[in-house]
């Protein structure tokens, strides 16, 4: 028999599933909203971000074009001011006769198995200094057998050891975990293997920035974005500003792309160089591979780099420093030359020999003093 106070129970059991099925009704619904939610505010993000990377890119895309259209102003030249002294002078001197301009040296063709990165090569570039020849011969003759050796005693060991040590060869493995001969053996060789590679690789290292001697010539060489400015100190001063080619203009003279300079660096052969590098704004680094010569261009501090070219002819490098936007377009174009040919390349820019004292300054001759004329004597003044 149902009782008043069963059917309460009842009712009230029926209510309280009724709310906790609208409560997990409720959750879900939240739980979906909050879904919705979040999937839209990931899409609005990454749409943000998708956004952004494509401002990025556009801006480095653009940068270089912006780079290249912008003018470069040349500093004004210094404009002499006329006075009436100088007038004077410059008018009672005899005019000066005109000066010559030294010829300069031919644009020097590269050739195309030297100095320069060869098709599908994978060899050290041939060494034309005697840091780089000592460096390769390191290489082939000492670091490359050394590796082959211990490569293949290894692979070797390795296919040994996979089959001696085989599972069905060795149902019940072996416990032994120490033996003082070979313990002793993989620690020796090891060390008399770095011994062998220390003394010509630290001999080495110490050539390579061993400072020139009084003979050496003075070549600075400072980075921009995104070319090289070089000055010759020893040469009086004069100065030069080196930029990339245009595909063109570089397929043209036979140069290799992406290499080719306007200006070129100028060097003596068989004169040491003394190579001071810095930068007017990032790191930039100056590399030419056949020179085994690699300096840091950092701002506000001057490295010094040193080779010796023993050939003529052409030679590219490149920044391999991560600079900026136009990185992959400040390239190295060396030019080595005699140095009879150097001295007429140094005079042709307005230069002088290293050591040479600049000329005098050519003084008119001085002009005979113009004769005072007398005056004439006054008249006696008479009494009436």
């Amino acid at each position: 028999m149902t009782t008043p106070l069963s059917l309460v129970r009842e009712k009230r059991g029926i209510s309280l599933l009724r709310l906790a099925e609208t409560g997990r009704i409720a959750q879900r619904i939240g739980a979906a909203l909050f879904r919705s939610i979040a999937s839209q505010f990931r899409d609005f993000a990454a749409a943000m971000n998708a956004i952004k990377t494509v401002i990025f890119a556009l801006g480095l895309a653009l940068a270089p074009a912006a780079i290249a259209q912008s003018p470069v102003i040349a500093p004004p030249a210094s404009v002499p001011v006329a006075t009436p002294e100088s007038a004077t002078s410059a008018s009672a001197a005899p005019a000066a006769a005109p000066v010559a301009k030294a010829p300069d040296i031919a644009r020097t063709a590269p050739d195309a198995t030297i100095g320069q990165p060869v098709p599908m090569g994978y060899e050290i570039q041939q060494q034309v200094t005697p840091i780089g020849k000592r460096a390769v011969w390191m290489h082939n003759a000492l670091l490359i057998p050394i590796i082959t050796v211990i490569s293949l005693f290894v692979l070797v060991l390795l296919f040994w050891a996979s089959y001696r040590y085989r599972q069905k060869a060795n149902p019940i493995p072996s416990k032994v975990s120490h033996n003082t001969l070979i313990e002793v053996i993989w620690t020796v060789v090891p060390v008399l293997i770095l011994l062998i590679i220390v003394f010509p690789s630290i001999s080495l290292l110490a050539a390579q920035y061993k400072p020139v001697g009084k003979d050496a010539l003075t070549i600075k060489a400072i980075g921009n974005q995104w070319y090289w400015t070089y000055e010759y100190p020893d040469n009086g001063g004069f100065e030069l500003v080196s930029n990339m080619l245009p595909d063109a203009q570089a397929k043209a003279n036979g140069e290799p792309r992406l290499l080719a300079v306007d200006n070129r660096v100028v060097v003596p052969v068989g004169t040491p160089i003394r190579l001071l590098v810095t930068s007017n704004d990032v790191i930039h680094a100056w590399y030419v591979p056949a020179f085994w010569t690699q300096m840091d261009a950092v701002p506000g501090r001057v490295n010094e780099a040193s080779f010796t070219v023993e050939r003529p002819g052409v030679y590219y490098g490149q920044c391999n420093n991560i600079c900026g936007a136009r990185h992959g377009f400040m390239p190295i174009a060396v030019q080595a030359v005699s140095p009879a040919d150097f001295a007429q390349w140094v005079a042709a820019r307005g230069g002088t020999p290293k050591g040479a004292k600049p000329a005098a300054p050519v003084t008119a001759p001085a002009t005979a003093a113009a004769t005072p004329i007398p005056a004439p004597a006054a008249a006696p003044v008479t009494k009436g």
